[in-house]
């Protein structure tokens, strides 16, 4: 009787260890599982598009051009998103009035686009992001920005593609410390995507900032200061009032004053 009161607990944390192994990837990508929240109709004014990526996958995206000589801001959405989210945002307000053009990716998995999401693929979708913006605009500054799990992407992405600066909000410095924060009783060894944002910022250049909300529920204000302290120096993390959501585009104006700085002469807005 001993041993089977022993046993019972130890058999119900090896059917949750279990239960994650399986489905830790509908956890991390619920919009790739039919979990999407917020606007999915593209706004006036954007295109539809189709991205390729370099292993086979087609992703569904929004593009709309820089004006000549202008900023383009390539956006990773977060995980119960789609690019739609971002997109009226970036198509107006400071980035409207100084020439700035988008586009955004649906990570594979998600609605509109094929494959299936993993660390591996959402950073091959990054690439294939930063590509097209290359080829559709030849010469663009390209901005790099990402909320919530799309800073992860965006973050990978920047260590290793030239870029004009990269535009963190709601981040995270790593799956495992966020896995930690859910699942205080299992052993980390059982995450597949790590999404170590803190080792790979360290590699990149150009300036960074980093918004997060006081009251996120999601992912708590100390995650997004501890990826800013990762950061190389100079990195400005400002907090401001609002939850996972209600922070985007708080800082939009200071940030797209700052990133336009960047932008080599020539940008004719408006």
């Amino acid at each position: 009787m001993l041993w089977g009161v022993l046993l019972v607990p130890v058999a119900l944390y090896c059917a949750a260890g279990a239960g994650l192994w399986l489905f830790q990837r509908n956890l991390i990508y619920p919009g790739a599982h039919g979990i999407v929240k917020g606007r999915r109709e593209p706004p006036p004014g954007v295109e539809s598009i189709a991205v390729r990526t370099a292993d086979g996958e087609t992703l569904a995206a929004l593009w709309r051009a820089p004006a000549p000589g202008c900023g383009l801001v390539v956006s990773f959405h977060g995980n119960a998103s789609v690019p739609a989210m971002h997109a009226e945002r970036f198509l107006g307000g400071p980035w409207a009035a100084h020439g700035w053009g988008f586009l955004a990716v649906a990570y594979r998995g998600y609605p509109g686009s094929t494959g299936r999401p993993s660390e591996s693929g959402l950073i091959a979708d990054g690439r294939a992001a930063v590509a097209e913006a290359g080829r559709r605009a030849p010469g663009s500054p390209v901005l790099l920005h990402g909320h919530s799990l799309g800073t992860a992407v965006a973050v990978a992405v920047a260590a290793e593609r030239p870029h004009l600066g990269l535009y963190l909000e709601a981040p995270f410095d790593s799956m495992v410390a966020m896995a930690r924060l859910r699942f205080p009783l299992m052993p980390s060894l059982l995450l597949r995507d790590t999404f170590r944002s803190d080792a790979r910022i360290r590699a990149v250049t150009g300036p960074i900032v980093i918004v997060h909300g006081d009251a996120d529920p999601v992912i708590p204000t100390q995650f997004g200061r501890r990826l800013a302290h990762a950061a190389p120096t100079g990195t400005r993390f400002a907090v401001v009032a609002g939850d996972h959501v209600s922070l985007l585009g708080r800082e939009d104006s200071a940030a797209e004053a700052l990133f336009r700085a960047r932008v080599p002469a020539g940008c004719i807005a408006g």
